[in-house]
């Protein structure tokens, strides 16, 4: 009997179903450049981080993601002049043109996607589920793979831990004079240095001691591929399969220069459309499927 798991149902799923979406869906949103693309990549991944993370989200998307796009922006335009229609010249004479701001927003959104996406990624690949997938065929880089993932989260946990003690004996890095905080900063990252190294020998000794790595080694794994991942397979197989067809017929072709131009087949384009969408709103349906099965 399979139980609901509290942070999301799509990590309920098969490591390779979650590894395989997660792969597509930063892949399509690292080289689409088309501003509807862009769009719904980016409301998705927003959306999804929100239904995992909640408030947490909301402020990571207004904090990082907002400002991101914002400063692509405003650099592009100081680098890139190209473009036909020129709204004004800087004060060093490089025209400023309309499609190097359109330009630059559409980068600053691909950067913002990919980063809530990894995001996603981060909360719903764990550790163990690398150790799983790759753990018989590199053993090596699935430790290192999974110790890294696990490795920021800690780290800012056990920095707010030793931060705490450190202010509670007079060593705050919020109060005092700026040659004091710098002090007591660097004796957390002094401490924190020493931290990962032990903790790093620690675990590796651990996972030696286990047999980690060895050929002959067994291995104990929860998951199980059923009839939901398959479901959930081909529902990918199926989007992906559409989006490049419609794609292959000229679905998205779109261009920032010399001019904005676009020559897209309505049909092409409206079947690329639905199955990105489809795709990337995926785990979004998964969830709203569960909390009404539930209830």
């Amino acid at each position: 009997m399979q139980t609901r798991n509290n942070v999301n149902e799509f990590s309920n799923f098969h490591p390779f179903v979650n590894l395989l979406y997660f792969i597509l869906v930063i892949g399509f949103s690292m080289f689409f450049m088309n501003p509807v693309f862009l769009l719904i990549s980016i409301i998705a991944g927003a959306v999804y981080s929100i239904v995992l993370k909640g408030n947490r989200a909301v402020r990571f998307n207004l904090i990082v993601l907002l400002p991101t796009i914002l400063i692509t922006m405003l650099l592009n335009p100081a680098f890139n002049h190209n473009g036909t229609t020129i709204l004004l010249y800087l004060p060093s004479g490089n025209p400023l043109t309309l499609e190097s701001i359109l330009y630059g927003v559409a980068a600053g959104t691909m950067l913002a996607a990919v980063i809530c996406w990894f995001s996603c990624f981060n909360e719903i690949m764990t550790s163990d589920k690398f150790v799983y997938l790759f753990g018989k065929i590199t053993p090596s880089l699935s430790l290192i793979l999974s110790m890294t993932l696990r490795f920021v989260p800690k780290f800012k946990k056990q920095f707010l831990s030793v931060a705490a003690s450190q202010k509670n004996i007079g060593r705050s890095i919020y109060k005092g004079k700026l040659l004091k905080r710098l002090r007591c900063a660097a004796t957390i990252v002094s401490i924190m240095v020493t931290w990962s190294l032990e903790n790093a020998i620690d675990t590796a000794d651990s996972m030696k001691s286990r047999g980690y790595g060895l050929c002959k080694r067994s291995a104990f794994s929860i998951f199980k591929f059923d009839s939901r991942d398959k479901l959930a397979l081909t529902y990918l197989i199926i989007a992906v399969v559409s989006m490049i067809s419609a794609i292959q017929c000229g679905g998205v072709n779109f261009s920032y220069f010399p001019s904005i131009s676009f020559n897209v087949s309505i049909a092409a384009g409206t079947v690329a459309i639905i199955a990105y969408f489809m795709l990337c709103t995926m785990p979004i349906w998964i969830e709203l499927w569960e909390m009404n099965k539930w209830k």
